[in-house]
């Protein structure tokens, strides 16, 4: 049986998009959808509501939360199979314990509730952290999220915790029939001591070529098990942040590796897929990788 794409929602606006963006990619893999709504309604002393003599009425708001979504997300497209259910938990808690059993975790990029300052809610920011499977953040603008641009762009690092990422990113540009761009920054030494005596320029060569090879290496497998994608690869001088963040502007996706360290039970999230996170100009997915 498929692993299901897990969706939190919440109600929010936020948590409404990431279930019509959840739909679609289901549709795109075959996967069924599961729609999961945590509240800490056991905790809580609210008054019931007149018609029920023994239920919390959070409860049963968060069967209502959990039956409207489930009700759109088959209005969207009846051929999904979607499931829902509401836990008497809290939200990070009861996404991360789905994380072994689903293909990937799916969350809006705000919830309902705002704190000031904040690019990305809470609740968002510890399951893209913590998770053992690929976590997707649904933001920016409307054109991206429902895939007009045919790109999806995977940023390249370091061999130990990119592999995912490429394997993912792979998949996506294959079930969506679209272009992926591999991109992995580099950085001008003309700030720093030249390698070798070589004079700037050579030395700014020589990065970029290594680079490249990196990138060559990277793909490569992935590439020779899903030849159909068509592949770019494509070194760019600059901060990795910087230069993600701007292709992030004309792709549908973003993704991106991160190293989960055994034993290790904080939050596990580089600077790159931080600043992804909070300022992605499309939709983004953080890919676990042990090391």
């Amino acid at each position: 049986m498929e692993l299901p794409l897990v969706v939190g929602v919440d109600g929010s606006e936020s948590s409404l998009t990431a279930v019509d963006w959840a739909v679609d990619e289901a549709a795109r893999h075959g996967l069924p959808l599961h729609l999961v709504h945590a509240s800490l309604w056991e905790t809580y002393e609210g008054v019931k509501p007149s018609f029920s003599t023994d239920r919390p009425a959070e409860e049963i708001m968060a069967e209502h939360i959990v039956a409207s979504c489930v009700e759109r997300a088959r209005r969207r497209n009846a051929e999904v199979e979607v499931t829902g259910r509401a836990l008497p938990e809290d939200a990070v808690s009861a996404l991360l314990r789905s994380g072994p059993e689903a293909y990937a975790l799916v969350t809006g990029s705000r919830g309902r509730g705002k704190v000031a300052g904040m690019l990305l809610g809470s609740v968002s920011l510890a399951v893209a952290a913590r998770a053992v499977c690929p976590v997707i953040v649904i933001r920016g603008a409307e054109p991206n999220r429902r895939g007009a641009f045919g790109r999806i762009v995977v940023g390249v690092g370091d061999a130990s915790g990119g592999a995912g990422a490429v394997r993912f990113a792979v998949r996506e540009a294959e079930v969506r029939d679209c272009a992926l761009a591999a991109v992995r920054a580099w950085r001008n030494p003309s700030q720093e001591p030249v390698d070798h005596m070589l004079i700037a320029d050579d030395a700014a060569r020589l990065r970029e070529e290594r680079a490249s090879t990196s990138l060559d290496d990277a793909v490569r497998e992935a590439v020779r098990e899903h030849p159909q994608v068509d592949v770019h690869r494509r070194p760019v001088e600059g901060p990795a942040h910087r230069v993600l963040l701007k292709a992030s502007a004309e792709a549908d996706l973003i993704v991106v590796g991160a190293q989960r360290r055994h034993g290790h039970f904080g939050l596990q999230l580089g600077t790159v897929a931080h600043a992804l996170l909070h300022h992605s100009e499309c939709p983004v997915a953080i890919v676990p990788q042990a090391v």
